[in-house]
């Protein structure tokens, strides 16, 4: 990814930015602003509407319409004459991102998406029109981009009237979002859950897994709620058989398929068709990690091999290619490379049989279909359409023979692969998605039984600590030694939830200490006092158009969700009642959203069950304390929290200093505020524990 720079032309106001995303537009004609008080007096000063483009640095459509439209001179002098032009990185402003793609869904009457295009009255930053991608010639039914330009402006100029109404019930539009929180005597019930359940089956795909048909999404908090709702049923008389199948077939379905990445690992946004086959082809950080703690959880769930492989090269996957020298995890890897969405990742077969020895390549071309057409744009996307067991058979030789072919002839393509030109990659360090990418790891780091998992884990903890929290508070972005913007929700819901998944997999006290304070800030700067859950942006935030407070999940996981199941583990293990009571108010907050669309809120059903059903904590203190805990490991209990603490551990809080050291190695089980006396045997405490 690289700047454009059209010949002759100075660079604009971007090119002072860390974003790979703006600093891709600041060789521009375009004369674009960041989202700031320069360019939003500039444009109240000349009353010019603001043309407000957000976008991302690995999007495919954001470079096209970028190349069609903002590197051509003419297109450029029409919008800086009649604009003040904002670029906003949504990956930075996630605020602005949510904010203008509500405004978007209210104002065209569909779901947006990037690049997302929108026109704002300078006077109150209130959009009047918008769009995603524009054509710079007309095609599709969609106006030409210069064309558009002119209509938008003159509209300005002609309709104030029009535009102000529009404005004020835009405005009371958005005052209405918030759903009523359900009262004190509201009980709350698991009846979301079963509805959430039955939903999802409704939706899913036998045949290839997933839910509904192309595009097909990865969801992962989906999957993650289904194999909770499995393990939930899994010793009782009739275990939800039905939701374990539709969360493993899912996940084989996509680890065999294109979306993800056969020979180094990781998986792309989200697949083309519904087969998983042709992926969107960037890789982000963010799915990676939920996904990459699915796979670590389905393997211990249920012990498949697959599993085992798909967890552990997806996180090699982000140490190798996404993780910082100083230990934070970037961000991306984009789509095209060389001008081509998935240029670096498909082949031709004549270059692969010249690559492989025969006994390597004819189990290769059947198992990834070098043996059939072309399955995209002329050449070959790596997809499993065959067993590899029924190409053992059918080549007479041994499964295991097979597989360690098929393993070096991956080897040897994925070192060939490495010397192209590779994708751009967006070099920032999110703090929400290092929070998710956190979890996955220490998930996977306990699995897999491999602590170099728990290393890379704990030096982005370490670097967030060091790099992205000062004075208090968290800040959002690192690139180049800056660290920027003050941070969401999902910076503090999301780093919370990964100090305690990394505490069970190394204890540190220190860490602890962070996530009381994470837990404490939430509180004071996030949570809506009058209905209960988080509010988006800080108290203190900058005033924009919209204080936005949502339940539902997105391409990522609720933060409301986030925090509220954290601060009710956090509150069960300190024993601290005001983040029980702040966990239980976003769940009232959020009901009436769970009553009526339950399967979109699948974190916030986690969150409800943990509040019903609190999750059992184990204490373990002692010489062989982390080899009990990697004991308990072994099998898959996601209502299970527990914690190997040293026995020379300090600075712990009074509900932990109670659990006390003792001769030997000790466990205390806790469920709800009530623990077991000092248990002295493994034997003894997998006999107590719900397993």
């Amino acid at each position: 990814m690289h700047p454009s720079k059209p010949s002759g032309n100075r660079a604009n106001r971007l090119a002072g930015e860390t974003s790979p995303y703006l600093l891709q537009h600041a060789g521009n004609p375009v004369d674009w602003y960041p989202w700031g008080p320069e360019a939003l007096e500039l444009a109240r000063q000349q009353n010019k509407p603001i043309l407000l483009s957000i976008g991302y640095s690995a999007c495919h459509w954001c470079h096209v319409m970028a190349h069609e439209s903002f590197e051509d001179p003419h297109t450029a002098a029409v919008m800086n004459e009649l604009f003040v032009n904002i670029k906003v990185d949504r990956e930075e402003r996630p605020d602005l991102d949510k904010i203008y793609q509500i405004a978007h869904q209210m104002l065209i009457q569909r779901g947006g998406g990037w690049p997302l295009t929108m026109f704002l009255s300078p006077q109150d930053q209130r959009p009047f029109f918008g769009g995603t991608y524009f054509p710079n010639e007309s095609r599709h039914g969609m106006p030409a981009f210069v064309d558009l330009l002119r209509r938008v402006a003159e509209f300005y100029r002609t309709r104030a009237d029009d535009i102000a109404r529009q404005s004020v019930a835009l405005q009371e539009a958005f005052n209405e979002l918030a759903p009523p929180a359900a009262s004190a005597d509201t009980e709350l019930t698991s009846e979301p859950i079963l509805v959430a359940r039955e939903m999802l089956a409704r939706e899913f795909d036998n045949q290839f897994g997933g839910f509904g048909t192309a595009p097909k999404f990865p969801h992962p908090t989906n999957l993650a709620f289904l194999l909770r709702t499995w393990r939930a049923t899994a010793t009782s008389e009739e275990p939800d058989l039905r939701a374990l199948y539709m969360a493993t077939l899912t996940l084989t379905r996509m680890a065999e398929g294109g979306l993800y990445d056969q020979l180094g690992g990781g998986f792309a946004r989200y697949s083309v068709d519904q087969y998983w086959m042709i992926p969107h082809f960037e890789k982000m950080l963010y799915d990676n990690g939920p996904l990459l703690a699915l796979a670590a959880q389905c393997a211990a769930a249920t012990g498949d091999p697959l599993f085992c492989r798909v967890a552990g090269e997806t996180a090699d996957w982000i140490i190798r290619d996404l993780q910082s020298p100083q230990g934070g995890y970037w961000s991306t890897l984009d789509a095209d490379s060389e001008g081509h969405e998935g240029r670096f990742y498909v082949w031709d077969t004549q270059q692969v049989r010249e690559l492989l020895p025969p006994d390597q390549y004819e189990i290769f071309a059947r198992r990834f279909g070098l043996d059939r057409e072309a399955n995209f744009e002329g050449s070959w996307h790596l997809h499993a359409y065959r067993p590899l067991e029924e190409i053992a058979a059918e080549l007479q030789i041994p499964p295991e023979d097979a597989q360690r072919k098929l393993d070096a002839a991956r080897a040897t393509l994925l070192a060939v692969r490495n010397q192209r030109i590779w994708p751009g990659r967006d070099e920032k360090v999110l703090t929400a998605w290092n929070g998710l990418a956190i979890t996955g790891m220490a998930i996977a780091a306990r699995t897999l039984r491999r602590p170099e998992l728990t290393e890379s884990a704990t030096r982005a903890l370490d670097f967030i600590r060091e790099h992205l929290w000062h004075d208090g508070r968290l800040l959002a972005v690192y690139k180049d030694g800056q660290s920027r913007f003050p941070a969401y929700l999902d910076d503090y819901a999301f780093v919370l939830e990964a100090v305690l998944e990394l505490l069970q997999t190394r204890w540190r006290s220190e860490h602890l200490q962070f996530a009381t304070d994470l837990a404490e800030t939430l509180l004071a700067h996030f949570e809506d006092p009058e209905h209960g859950g988080f509010y988006f942006t800080a108290d203190d935030h900058e005033a924009l158009i919209h204080r936005s407070r949502s339940f539902a999940d997105e391409a990522i996981p609720s933060g409301n969700a986030v925090a509220a199941q954290s601060l009710n583990r956090l509150g069960l293990l300190l024993g601290e009642t005001r983040y029980l009571d702040a966990a239980e108010r976003t769940l009232r907050a959020a009901w009436s959203s769970l009553e009526r669309y339950p399967h979109g809120h699948a974190a916030m059903l986690i969150a409800l069950e943990e509040h019903l059903e609190p999750p059992e904590i184990i204490i373990i203190r002692g010489a062989d304390a982390d080899s009990w805990r990697d004991e308990l490991a072994k099998l898959y209990t996601p209502r299970r929290l527990t914690f190997a603490i040293p026995a020379n551990a300090t600075d712990l809080p009074p509900a932990l200093h109670a659990k006390a050291a003792m001769p030997g190695t000790v466990a205390y089980i806790c469920r709800g505020m009530t623990c077991s006396e000092p248990l002295h045997s493994l034997a003894a405490v997998a006999t107590l524990t719900n397993g």
